[in-house]
């Protein structure tokens, strides 16, 4: 009787502690899900919210194309970029033309890997994006349009791309590349994305998968692809 009574008091309790045990275990999870719900719903606000950021941006894309600085900003939309982010350096700034150049300027600390931009703030820089292996890719790609596009395929985000020999200003959108697009024609796209009412779907990135291999097969902090002068991929 004893143990018939133990056990029922055991079958009693077992959901709230079960019910318990799941919100710690899964805490980052739930807390992530939250997140991205408040950010649907900044990012389909209406265009005048979203063109002070992008003017900012688009001025230091603009010099930075005028000057070959090479640069990946990545801006995130639906998909949480976290996965991405937590391989680079936190910033949490606000975002402002002459920051943006100064992260991208060659041989300082952060100028290799992409930089990161959520709810108009530049969240993180020099974070590590997964490369493209699509062998129809030209040639002529380097490391930092190839992990624009790898980007695009693994997330919803849009990504602009510098490339340092040329200054040609492209933009990654959906694994699909966009190359030698002008100024306004880039504005256009990027508003045009970005002002667009967010579809229903996964809030979460696939990038977590892509994250759980990068770190499996690096010993310590993952160092950013580098994009630097210099590179085998012509740093394009």
């Amino acid at each position: 009787v004893v143990q018939l009574n133990t056990l029922n008091w055991i079958l009693q309790r077992s959901p709230v502690y079960l019910a318990f045990a799941m919100l710690v275990i899964f805490q980052p999870e739930i807390r992530r899900v939250l997140e991205e719900l408040g950010r649907r719903h900044r990012f389909t606000a209406s265009n005048h919210q979203t063109a002070p950021f992008i003017e900012g941006m688009m001025h230091a894309v603009h010099r930075m194309s005028e000057q070959k600085i090479g640069c990946l900003i990545a801006v995130e939309r639906t998909h949480d970029l976290t996965p991405y982010e937590t391989t680079g350096v936190p910033l949490n700034s606000a975002l402002s033309p002459e920051l943006l150049i100064n992260l991208f300027y060659p041989r300082t600390p952060l100028h290799d890997g992409g930089v990161i931009i959520r709810n108009g703030r530049i969240a993180s820089a020099a974070c590590v994006f997964p490369v493209s292996h699509k062998t129809d890719l030209s040639k002529a790609l380097g490391t930092r349009h190839r992990a624009a596009i790898g980007l695009s395929e693994e997330t919803d985000a849009v990504v602009l791309v510098v490339s340092e020999e040329t200054g040609a200003m492209s933009v990654a959108f959906k694994g699909k590349l966009r190359r030698g697009l002008d100024e306004e024609r880039v504005e256009r796209l990027i508003t045009s994305i970005l002002t667009a009412p967010a579809k229903p779907g996964a809030t979460t990135a696939p990038g977590w998968k892509w994250l759980s291999r990068f770190r499996r097969d690096q010993p310590s902090r993952a160092k950013p692809v580098p994009t630097g002068a210099g590179s085998t991929h012509g740093g394009l």
